[in-house]
């Protein structure tokens, strides 16, 4: 099994009058070329474990692995470097620079890791034309669908060659048949070097992952594997 992602022993509490735990000593082995769908009624921890996952958060306990690695919580320039690198996010809100055109939006986020400006443009084309994109280079973000942006942000959270794509609630903001494409696109993306990890409140969505992880009161219930 190639599993490149672990969760072991991993708690969240935060601490108010009274402590709330939303997630309570989860271990889990995410493998490549996998996809996982996580699903649970609002306030379950389903974009608290992908805060996590993503190393935007911390557990309170407990280890996230990534390559056989135990994360450093205390180093978080090395942990910006490895979600620059590894991890692709895509956001329900797109969060897209509204000042930039589709284009810009997608090969900036290269420049983080990689100053060769010129590679980084042939390679955000290269992904906005299999998103289907092409006549939408220079367009703003006002400009464009709400399914195009959202593939915008697809291919921006694909600049970098993620071995790892998160996305949380991707389609909440779309009709169902702009949902159904981006799923379909989002999905397509999935690979033997990569893990698809996303958020969703529709059943029919997650289904369609390879192993579906339900939240319930702070722990995880696994349905409907196929790994």
């Amino acid at each position: 099994m190639n599993n490149f992602l672990e969760l072991k022993n991993i708690s969240k509490i935060y601490k108010k009058k009274k402590n709330i735990i939303v997630l309570n000593k989860i271990n889990f082995k995410f493998q490549k070329g996998k996809s996982y769908s996580i699903i649970g009624p609002s306030g379950s921890g389903k974009s608290t474990l992908l805060n996590l996952l993503s190393l935007i958060d911390y557990p309170s306990n407990g280890n996230i692995i990534i390559n056989n690695k135990i994360i450093n919580y205390k180093n978080k320039s090395a942990n910006d470097i490895i979600r620059a690198k590894r991890i692709g996010i895509v956001y329900q809100d797109k969060n897209l620079l509204s000042d930039f055109t589709a284009l810009e939006n997608v090969y900036l986020a290269r420049l983080s890791v990689d100053t060769n400006k010129t590679k980084a443009v042939y390679d955000a084309k290269n992904i906005l034309k299999k998103m289907g994109l092409m006549s939408r280079l220079e367009h703003y973000p006002s400009e464009l669908s709400g399914g195009e942006s959202q593939r915008v942000a697809i291919s921006r959270a694909l600049i970098n060659y993620p071995e790892i794509i998160l996305a949380d609630e991707p389609t909440g903001n779309l009709d169902y048949k702009n949902a159904k494409d981006v799923f379909k696109k989002l999905l397509n993306l999935k690979e033997k070097n990569r893990i698809i990890i996303f958020a969703t409140h529709n059943r029919y969505f997650a289904n369609m992952a390879d192993c579906k992880i339900e939240m319930i009161d702070g722990n995880i219930k696994i349905t409907n594997a196929k790994i």
